[in-house]
């Protein structure tokens, strides 16, 4: 039994979505999440354009929320539209948009490189845009390009934290199959390193290690110098210098004088004999 409860429960909501999805495709419509109270049951709808999903004087809302009473059998539904602040950010809403730009007739390459240039734009960490089908033209063979930029995750549990869409587009040559993957700007993931932080987290470790070694080494007092002013210091040099070069001239004469005394002229010599 509550087995089926919830196989009932998984069914309305299906039927709920593409109900939603075909009334609100114009508005840019997401995705909904539903909470049950005690009173009324909250619909949450997500959409990209909300003037388009409210309608003129509410009338739209009216009409959705008497539809969704009646043919899906939902308590009290309370229909509440939220705008998607950067759909630039969403995939689904991203899908959206390549596949109405692809059916309109624009170049598929052309799409790609646009909307990878608008996520990188709104902020996002990684983007992958993966198109497989009809690609070459007519007659052509099948074929997949990928589009990828930034930072992104594609094994393991945190692939939970990547969003990601897929939708088929119906162009004139063939089916094309879109999958959008986006890293919005908030998400973290515990194993990515950055080596930059890295670093700068090492230099401030190393500089409190060496604020902590400096408080606790004992600082030791130094004897205070004399103190001589430059003037004095250069006199003295002067004066040290002066009586070295006076005994050096003092020294040289006498040793002058002594020679002369000993060497005696040769003519003197001549008249004495």
């Amino acid at each position: 039994m509550i087995e089926k409860m919830f196989v009932k429960q998984g069914l309305k909501k299906v039927q709920l979505h593409q109900y939603l999805k075909k009334e609100l495709g114009r508005a840019g419509f997401t995705g909904f999440d539903m909470v049950k109270t005690p009173l009324v049951t909250r619909i949450i709808v997500n959409v990209s354009r909300p003037g388009l999903a409210i309608g003129k004087g509410g009338q739209n809302i009216r009409t959705l929320t008497e539809t969704i009473s009646k043919v899906y059998g939902v308590d009290n539904p309370q229909l509440e539209i939220k705008e998607i602040p950067t759909p630039d950010l969403d995939a689904k809403s991203v899908c959206d948009k390549m596949k109405n730009m692809i059916e309109r007739g624009f170049a598929w390459r052309s799409v790609a490189f646009r909307t990878v240039q608008d996520i990188e734009r709104a902020g996002a960490q990684g983007m992958e845009v993966i198109l497989s089908g009809k690609l070459a033209g007519k007659g052509g063979r099948k074929k997949q390009v990928r589009f990828i930029k930034g930072y992104m995750k594609k094994v393991g549990d945190q692939t939970k934290l990547v969003d990601e869409a897929k939708v088929t587009t119906y162009p004139k040559v063939g089916a094309i199959g879109v999958t959008v993957r986006i890293i919005r700007p908030g998400v973290f993931f515990p194993d990515k390193v950055d080596v930059k932080q890295v670093f700068k987290d090492r230099k401030s470790v190393v500089a409190n290690e060496t604020k902590a070694v400096d408080a606790t080494t004992p600082t030791t007092e130094k004897t205070p110098a004399v103190e001589t002013t430059p003037v004095e210091a250069k006199t003295e040099t002067k004066t040290e210098k002066k009586p070295r070069a006076k005994k050096a001239k003092a020294e040289n004469t006498e040793t002058k004088e002594a020679v002369a005394e000993n060497v005696t002229p040769a003519h003197e010599g001549g008249h004495a004999a």
